[in-house]
């Protein structure tokens, strides 16, 4: 469900608005208040980040500097090695380019849409994005230039995907999926069966068989793949 901020900008979070952090009314209030503002009101004085003590708005959610977190008064989640590509190998200047084994098609889905009760039209339907996946760890979701969110799975037209929605890591062979306390949650299928209904737990790995699907979001249904002999060449 898309709701809109006291700016009036659309949002998938119902506490603090996606697009400029402000923090949401409650449902009643946004149904009988006016038109939102041309303009925002000014800010309230600012303060420091308990982290890094770099100065911040007194209604931001993050700390630009560190990602110190403001409204649960910690910081962000750890990494470890699934969550931190993997490092480049050294390369010296007559060294071939990386050359990514699998990709991940990123469809449009209007069963999936269908189903999920979205107020956003569905875009339409066509040929997949491709993209190719040169490292053993990748991130699903939408950008935020201001969290310095940049998937590699990069789902930024479907607004009911997550920022940081889901994992996928890789051993070379397998792969496998992780939820990463989404929104609307993630959800895994068979291509031969029915849209799924339950979406996997999160914080738990789960592995990818070779004929399953991976639903997200308002319509974004994504299948990870071996690349194709014509894509590998591509890459050359």
């Amino acid at each position: 469900m898309t709701v809109n901020c006291p700016s009036g900008h659309p949002s998938t979070s119902t506490d603090y608005c996606d697009v400029c952090g402000l923090p949401m009314a409650a449902p009643e209030a946004q149904e009988a208040a006016p038109p939102a503002p041309e303009a925002p009101a000014p800010a309230p004085a600012g303060q420091s980040c308990p982290n890094c003590s770099e100065p911040a708005s007194a209604d931001a959610l993050f700390c630009e500097n560190c990602g110190y977190d403001f409204t649960t008064g910690t910081m962000p989640r750890p990494a470890s090695s699934l969550d931190l590509p993997a490092a480049p190998a050294p390369t010296t200047p007559s060294a071939p380019a990386a050359t990514a084994e699998w990709v991940v098609e990123r469809w449009v889905d209007p069963d999936w849409y269908a189903v999920q009760q979205s107020d956003d039209p569905c875009p339409s339907p066509g040929l997949p994005a491709v993209i190719p996946l040169v490292e053993k760890s990748l991130l699903i979701g939408r950008p935020s230039r201001s969290r310095g969110i940049s998937p590699e799975v990069d789902c930024g037209d479907d607004t009911g995907v997550s920022r940081r929605q889901a994992q996928l890591t890789t051993d070379g062979q397998r792969w496998w999926v992780e939820d990463l306390q989404s929104s609307n949650g993630t959800y895994v299928a068979s291509a031969a069966g029915p849209l799924p209904e339950t979406p996997i737990v999160p914080g738990q790995r789960q592995e990818l068989n070779p004929d399953d699907r991976i639903y997200v979001g308002a319509w974004t249904r994504l299948v990870v793949r071996k690349a194709t002999p014509e894509e590998l060449a591509g890459q050359a």
